[in-house]
């Protein structure tokens, strides 16, 4: 498979970006996903002046590990939500990343539903178009109340008709928001996906409750198998957001990825 395996930095919620870059490291995952998560998880922030953004990118390098995108998730549904995520957009190319990913509504707990998309089909062309202009594309992610599906998002993505708007896919979100299991809806949505976001999930659908790969409920050869169909290449980016209790410790956190960059692998046939 050309998919790559990728760490979305959001796996190390509550820990310290260096403590991303360790954990892939010693996982053997050289490509990384960065976390801009305005009030959740600030792996990095748009304020880094340039000599932050250079030291970053010089621990990674060091590391031998690799930007590919940043999850810059903001309410784009308010002002402040979109300027915030026009300042992600600097910020990642400024990075280097070559995708952002955002929701359309609250970070956490997006209940809101959006009956008439004509005011978020045209907030999504001008972020498209802003975009466009630092050379990235926009993703939307599996997510809340109203996009919780690829084939919902890839409806979407044929109304703002920007050819740099994607779909970002969460294997875990489909079934937390939208209490359906990723397999057909991943097959019919796979053209239009930039990213992945490869989640496992255990327990009650609305349960929040996803752990390592391999240790939930999703069939992950059956999500593979579907990929190598559909020849969706797009990234991997490994993301384990425990319970609600979260990790009792960072050693948890690395313990966890490298068993889930070996069940990948394994997947992947290596």
């Amino acid at each position: 498979m050309e998919n790559k395996i990728c760490l979305n930095s959001n796996t190390y919620h509550g820990f310290d970006f260096t403590d991303a870059v360790r954990g892939a490291r010693d996982a053997g995952i050289h490509f990384i996903e960065i976390a801009a998560v305005r009030g959740y998880t600030e792996h990095a922030r748009w304020e880094m002046t340039d000599d932050e953004v250079g030291a970053m990118l010089a621990t990674l390098r060091e590391n031998d590990i690799t930007i590919l995108g940043m999850c810059g998730h903001t309410n784009i549904m308010t002002e402040d939500g979109r300027e915030n995520l026009r300042k992600n957009l600097g910020l990642a190319a400024r990075l280097g990343a070559s995708y952002v990913v955002t929701g359309t509504g609250e970070t956490h707990g997006d209940e809101h539903v959006i009956e008439d998309d004509t005011e978020l089909v045209e907030i999504l062309r001008e972020l498209s178009a802003v975009a466009e202009g630092h050379g990235l594309t926009l993703a939307v992610e599996t997510h809340g109340a109203s996009y919780a599906t690829g084939v919902q998002i890839k409806e979407l993505i044929g109304k703002v008709g920007a050819p740099n708007f994607k779909l970002n896919y969460d294997t875990a979100n489909v079934i937390m928001y939208a209490d359906t299991q990723p397999y057909d809806d991943l097959r019919e949505s796979a053209d239009v996906i930039v990213g992945i976001h490869l989640k496992d999930k255990a327990g009650e659908s609305a349960e929040w409750n996803f752990p390592a790969i391999g240790d939930g409920d999703t069939d992950f050869a059956r999500v593979f198998s579907i990929l190598q169909e559909t020849h969706c290449v797009a990234p991997l980016s490994i993301e384990i957001e425990f319970t609600s209790e979260g990790p009792a410790s960072v050693d948890e956190v690395h313990d966890a990825l490298v068993r889930s960059a070996n069940v990948v692998r394994s997947l992947r046939g290596e």
